[in-house]
């Protein structure tokens, strides 16, 4: 930031505002998704998410983990890998991201609409 920049809209002091700074980012809530249901190695998830760039993906997945919604365990012998599990902070969320996906399906045509007229 350059010196003397004073922000002009102040960040809110609030979990809505915490909790969407911590989900931010296209993949987060899927790869949050895919690592609870058992899919844990980067490779996997990437393959899950055929969409996504690998190096997007690998950023959120770091970001993830600083964040302490994710672990990341680095196996080393032969050949060196990872594995991604849920942290408690993680499995904490879960509830939430289960809501909100129950709303989206129920309100799945309006959303459609309003995010097709977006785009035209």
């Amino acid at each position: 930031m350059a010196k003397g920049y004073e922000r002009k809209i102040p960040i809110l002091d609030c979990g809505h505002e915490y909790i969407r700074q911590v989900l931010h980012g296209r993949w987060k809530i899927a790869l949050l998704l895919r690592i609870a249901n058992g899919i844990n190695r980067p490779g996997e998830l990437a393959r899950s998410i055929p969409q996504a760039t690998r190096r997007v993906l690998d950023v959120q997945l770091d970001e993830l983990v600083r964040h302490r919604l994710v672990d990341k365990q680095v196996f080393s012998g032969k050949i060196q890998h990872v594995k991604y599990a849920l942290s408690e902070l993680g499995e904490s969320i879960m509830p939430v991201i289960a809501v909100m996906g129950k709303w989206g399906d129920e309100h799945v045509e309006q959303l459609k609409e309003v995010l097709d007229s977006k785009r035209g």
